[in-house]
């Protein structure tokens, strides 16, 4: 909706009329009120000429029409006055109008810029606000004007020359065209020859940077560039002592001053305390992320069109770049030190800060409060089934008793009668004297008598008892002899099956034990594998199959064993418990000692070399420390070959050993580099094949 003044003419008199007028829309297109008023004020004027008796009003000298169409355009009656219908028209005509005219093209500039009130009178406020800004254009006048070289144009202020220096680069177009003809008007040679200014030579020259000034305001690209190295601009940027003693009036301007050269229109403001955390975020992400129009061509100081030839101009423009390349890279550390001062200074990420920091420390509390309690609920649960445990464990051991009291006395009660029975069959068999007639025959049935005592079950004494008393001596002697070999055959499976046991378990190990390596390990081989993972620790390049050639090469029992085989062996080892590794090393110490314990009758008339003339008493058999060692090492570097009396001085080194202690342990030394070594080249010539 939109207001709109009409104006009326009647016999010469001239009435306006102010109206709401409404946009409306039927099928076929878009037509105003005001299009209708007008078609509406043609059929009033039609009928007055015809005669027709239209009164006046008589409180405000307008014409009434009884007309739906015009009455809902007009107006209410103000308190002071009232309204009348001193006749009707005809009755109203529905007309399809067309969508033409400059009324639907107002509206579909309306619809495609987004805007809700009329599109004309935009341009009116925008043309009207640009002839009060030309009558109020005020140009200051640049004192030093008179005075400035046309050869160094490239160094003067063109917003200045122009009288614009108020303004600079919010001017527009039209003030800068302005501007200029102002500045034509009134410093041009022939206007001022006109004004009667005596004018010598030279005098003119100063003009020349008037024309400099609007050809470079006047192009938008070098106007642009000019912009960029604006010399009121001011680059400072606060130190973080301003920035700490107050943070928003010392920020603020600046960054509000550097916003002028960011590509995207909308920019976030700093803000106040009260931002929430997440306009400060977005203000810190977008100025961290600062896409910047900023260029430095206007300082190039090399002008290409200058050049003389190609290769001169290619020249100038790859000097020039570097030099804009190298004041871009300087301009964004401003930037970012300027952010990254702000962000230091801002008490606001302080307080999110502490804000974040309590808060985390009020989860880690909740965190530790609720793990507090599970565990308290934890452990009552534990307390809860421990007791039930013991209860439960307690009834058990309870019935467990009971049932071992019930075996026991069922126990009792079956030993009392097996032993009722053994006496039962033995007195039977002695009073009938064995059922047998020679003595000889009685010891070997009293030894049968007392195997089946000794063998058989309850059951079966009280079977054999019955079949005794109820027998005569042949069957009775019949049922013994024959229990007796019924045992006899029990007896013999059993060692049967023993012996098949016995024989499958060495089958078993002879089949484990086959050729090459899987064969069985011997308390040797297992204490030269100990020696040789120690001799190549973690790390040793090709590590096992090392300790397999250095077992094949030093192993006495023959057996060649593979990198496969000794990994098995160290994880077996590795596997035993505590007992069976000292017992291993026991045996290793103990084989170790018989080797050493054994010398030879000849040592006895063998006279001390020189080098080992020092009693046996005197040395230490104690094993080597890992501090000894190093001392032994930082004495052999200290002390090289060329030394005098070079062992007494690397023994004087080592405390608690003696010269002999150190020549030794360094032979040791030397024989187990080389043996490593050896090995080593072994497998690399292997891996080379």
């Amino acid at each position: 909706m939109y207001s709109d003044t009409l104006c009326i003419r009647h016999d010469g008199v001239e009435e306006n009329k102010t109206l709401q007028c409404q946009t409306f829309r039927d099928m076929r297109g878009f037509y105003t009120i005001k299009e209708q008023y007008y078609r509406v004020q043609a059929h009033v004027e039609t009928q007055r000429r015809r005669g027709s008796d239209l009164r006046r009003h008589s409180g405000g000298g307008a014409y009434a029409v009884e007309q739906t169409a015009v009455s809902s355009m007009l107006k209410e009656a103000v308190e002071s006055q009232s309204t009348a219908v001193f006749n009707a028209l005809a009755g109203s005509v529905q007309v399809q109008v067309e969508p033409v005219g400059r009324w639907f093209e107002a509206f579909l500039k309306r619809r495609i810029r987004n805007v809700s009130v009329s599109f004309q009178e935009l341009e009116e406020e925008e043309e009207l606000s640009e002839e009060e800004e030309d009558e109020e254009l005020q140009l200051e006048e640049y004192p030093m004007l008179k005075t400035l070289d046309p050869k160094d144009w490239k160094n003067q202020d063109h917003y200045a020359v122009l009288g614009l220096a108020h303004l600079r680069y919010k001017a527009t177009q039209k003030q800068i065209k302005a501007a200029h003809k102002a500045m034509v008007l009134k410093h041009h040679p022939d206007k001022r020859k006109a004004a009667g200014e005596q004018i010598v030579k030279g005098d003119n020259d100063y003009f020349t940077c008037i024309t400099k000034a609007i050809e470079v305001l006047s192009d938008p690209v070098k106007r642009r560039a000019f912009d960029s190295v604006d010399p009121m601009f001011d680059n400072a940027v606060p130190s973080k002592a301003e920035g700490k003693e107050n943070f928003f009036e010392a920020f603020a301007p600046v960054f509000e001053r550097n916003a002028r050269w960011s590509k995207k229109k909308q920019i976030p403001n700093l803000g106040s305390m009260e931002s929430s955390f997440e306009e400060v975020d977005n203000f810190y992400y977008f100025w961290y992320n600062f896409d910047s129009w900023r260029e430095f061509s206007y300082l190039d100081e090399e002008e290409k069109e200058k050049a003389e030839c190609r290769d001169e101009r290619r020249w100038i423009e790859k000097q020039n770049r570097a030099s804009r390349a190298q004041r871009k890279k300087e301009e964004m550390n401003r930037i970012r030190t300027l952010v990254d001062t702000a962000y230091s200074c801002d008490p606001r990420i302080k307080k999110f800060k502490d804000e974040e920091k309590a808060r985390k420390e009020l989860e880690k509390r909740a965190r530790a409060e609720a793990k507090k309690k599970e565990q308290e609920e934890k452990e009552r649960a534990q307390q809860a089934e421990m007791e039930a445990a013991r209860l439960a464990r307690e009834k058990e051991e309870e019935e467990a008793k009971q049932a071992a009291l019930l075996a026991k006395k069922e126990k009792d009660v079956q030993k009392r009668a097996m032993k009722k029975e053994r006496q039962k069959l033995r007195t039977t068999c002695k009073n009938c004297n064995y059922f047998v007639d020679t003595k000889a025959e009685s010891v070997k049935m009293m030894e049968d008598v007392e195997k089946l005592c000794d063998l058989l079950e309850l059951i079966s004494l009280q079977n054999l008892n019955e079949v005794l008393a109820s027998g005569n001596k042949e069957q009775s002697r019949a049922a013994i002899e024959k229990q007796v070999q019924e045992v006899n055959a029990q007896l013999q499976r059993e060692r049967e099956a023993e012996v098949k046991a016995q024989q499958a378990a060495r089958n078993l190990d002879q089949s484990s034990t086959g050729t090459g390596g899987s064969k069985g390990w011997s308390e040797e081989d297992v204490q030269l594998l100990i020696k040789a993972v120690n001799l190549f620790p973690a790390g040793t390049n090709a590590r096992w199959e090392v300790i397999a050639n250095y077992m094949n090469l030093h192993s006495s029992s023959g057996i060649k064993r593979t990198a496969k085989d000794v990994i098995n062996k160290a994880k077996t080892l590795q596997k035993l418990d505590p007992h069976q590794k000292d017992e291993v090393n026991k045996k290793a110490f103990e084989k170790f000692k018989k080797e050493h314990a054994a010398v030879p009758s000849s040592v006895d008339n063998v006279v001390p070399s020189e080098r080992f003339d020092g009693s046996s008493g005197d040395s230490n058999s104690a094993p080597w420390t890992t501090e000894e060692q190093k001392l032994l090492e930082q004495a052999l570097k200290t002390y090289p070959v060329s030394t005098p009396e070079r062992w007494d001085k690397i023994a004087a080194t080592v405390p608690g050993r003696t010269k002999k202690d150190c020549m030794k342990r360094y032979k040791e030394l030397v024989e187990m580099i080389k043996a490593k070594k050896a090995v080593q080249e072994q497998v690399a010539a292997k891996s080379k094949k």
